[in-house]
């Protein structure tokens, strides 16, 4: 499964640092945890239960970057289904 253009727009931007941002995308929910430099690294999309727990897809970013921060090569990678728990 790739991520489709529409939510790589959301995944391309940059975040507050070292965090999980939630939020809806269409009929899904989307969650995604950020590096140290706010990008996103990896994403959960799916539904979230009553308990909060979002079941779905997990997507990890690759990312090759040289010393001064420049990115090189990057794609999303599937990984399976997953689930994230709340914090």
């Amino acid at each position: 499964m790739d991520l489709g253009e529409q939510i790589l727009k959301i995944l391309n931007k940059k975040y507050a640092p070292s965090s999980l941002i939630e939020t809806k995308f269409q009929r899904y929910d989307l969650a995604f945890k950020t590096d140290r430099d706010g990008l996103p690294v990896v994403a959960f999309l799916g539904r979230k239960d009553e308990k909060g727990i979002i079941c779905g897809e997990r997507f990890a970013r690759r990312l090759k970057q040289l010393l001064n921060g420049n990115i090189i090569k990057e794609y999303w990678e599937y990984k399976g289904e997953a689930q994230l728990k709340p914090v």
